[in-house]
């Protein structure tokens, strides 16, 4: 029986996953767990990338005392950010976190060259300001000395197989995230950088999920004590892996569930038209070729957020006690647009849900139970509207939802996701991600056929937990109150 290696990286904290497939049902072991903690030096934050390259191979160092043997490694992370390698083949500098300031306005500059429309006409990618292309652009006009000292710049997933294997490519599902992939080549868009004065010689090969990075390195995999296996490019963007892993068919709907929510489907090519741009539908990569149609929404960081500044305060609180005073607190009192800018960085959240509340005419929140429910509701009805833009778009209504990812821990978000779209929401697996990437590396060692094949060893593997909507009509007359916060901020 085949053993892989499946490595996970999330926003707050990576694993490492030992994945095997029985023939009938995939099974996981932890080997591994960690935090992924950013670190700041002045005004700049950045990944802490050296030490997650630790914790990398304390994982392979776990498994050779297990004396567990593995077939084969695969890497995910999360999409846009990036590492620059110079020409000795040394990284330049830490990659810097995509919540960090320095792309604050760069868009709106980016724009005076090519404007939003041709560029998302051009890759079909929602406009978001921490998106590789932005980043890129402010190092090309603010610091032009650090990429002209760089070869190639790799995405995070890509730089540690780099590590691994000493091979420098690009996955397709990750580099769709950056805003410079043509989505019906899928290959670079060089001449949209070259537009906007970036240099293009910097850009390494692409690579296709389910094909095989290298091996590791000789002496590395001496050290690690794993023998020079093969590095697989899996889904390597988390979401990718994510949907990999979706127990459907075909015409679903999904909710990726973590600090970010990505709302969608799967689709065999691009939908890019007047209608798509006007609600920001973005065009990803998925597996084989196909496209993860979604929008990227705030979603559990909220949450997170909220909980790291109570503890902060010194308030010892669990997300099971922020559940349960959510779910005491009353109702429908007030509303965020969960996607507005003050939400976006860290810090005082709670504070900003306050005065968001208050800026727009509204009750304004007191306490941690009604702060939460607030944040509760307003994300799940985020998922309403992102659900009848979805249904219009693609012309499909789509009678269930599959909610993948660690946020179906939370019970209470899924009944009000089923609650706000009307629609049956099944929630599973919860490690969709990891999930995914065993699957893949699974089909790249031929003992699962294709996807199809993948879906159904994941479906057999979990339980997955149904929720009815069982208070639509409530939700239903709430809509259209919510709908007049949309667009609001404090900072206006």
């Amino acid at each position: 029986m085949k053993q892989v290696l499946a490595f996970d990286f999330g926003a707050s904290s990576g694993r490492a996953m030992l994945g095997r497939y029985d023939g009938e049902k995939l099974t996981m072991t932890e080997i591994h767990r960690f935090s992924n903690d950013t670190v700041s030096v002045g005004d700049t934050m950045y990944w802490d990338i050296l030490r997650l390259w630790y914790e990398i191979k304390q994982a392979f160092y776990k498994l050779r005392q297990s004396g567990e043997k593995i077939d084969a490694v695969g890497i995910d992370t999360w999409g846009v950010d990036f590492a620059l390698i110079g020409r000795d083949g040394e990284m330049l500098q830490s990659p810097v976190h995509y919540r960090d300031a320095r792309t604050n306005g760069v868009p709106e500059k980016v724009f005076q060259t090519l404007s939003c429309h041709d560029i998302y006409l051009r890759t079909g990618i929602q406009t978001m300001r921490i998106n590789t292309l932005y980043q890129l652009w402010y190092l090309a006009h603010e610091k032009p000395e650090l990429l002209a000292a760089a070869d190639k710049i790799l995405m995070i997933p890509d730089l540690f197989a780099y590590f691994l294997t000493g091979v420098m490519r690009t996955e397709r599902t990750n580099a769709s995230t950056t805003n410079f992939l043509n989505p019906h080549t899928r290959e670079w868009d060089a001449a949209l950088l070259e537009k906007l004065g970036i240099p293009t010689r910097i850009l390494p090969p692409l690579i296709d999920a389910g094909e095989i990075y290298g091996t590791v390195r000789p002496a590395l995999a001496q050290e690690l004590g794993i023998g020079e296996i093969p590095v697989v490019a899996v889904c390597t963007h988390d979401t990718g892996s994510a949907v990999a892993a979706a127990p459907a068919d075909r015409d679903f709907a999904y909710i990726s569930c973590g600090t970010w929510s990505l709302f969608g489907t799967e689709l065999k090519k691009p939908l890019i038209n007047e209608q798509t741009e006007k609600v920001q539908y973005t065009n990803e990569g998925g597996y084989g070729g196909t496209i993860r149609f979604l929008k990227n929404i705030m979603g559990l960081w909220l949450i997170q957020e909220s909980r790291r500044e109570w503890i902060r305060q010194g308030q010892d609180v669990s997300y099971a006690d922020l559940e349960r005073e959510a779910l005491a607190a009353e109702p429908f009192r007030c509303w965020i647009d969960v996607d507005a800018p003050e939400f976006e960085s860290a810090g005082d959240l709670p504070a900003r849900v306050q005065a968001f509340c208050r800026a727009t005419g509204q009750y304004v929140p007191e306490g941690r139970g009604e702060i939460m429910r607030c944040i509760y509701q307003s994300i799940a009805m985020k998922y309403r509207l992102n659900y009848d833009k979805l249904c219009r778009l693609t012309g499909i209504r789509y009678p269930q939802i599959n909610m993948l990812g660690g946020g179906i821990k939370d019970t209470l978000l899924c009944r009000m996701t089923a609650n706000a779209t009307g629609a049956t929401v099944l929630a599973g697996p919860a490690e969709a991600t990891v999930m995914g990437n065993i699957a893949v590396q699974m089909m790249t060692l031929g003992e699962l056929a294709d996807l199809q094949d993948a879906r159904r060893a994941v479906a057999a593997s979990v339980k997955l937990q149904t929720y009815t909507p069982d208070e639509a009509q409530a939700w239903e007359e709430q809509l259209p109150l919510y709908s007049r916060y949309l667009g609001k901020s404090a900072l206006r």
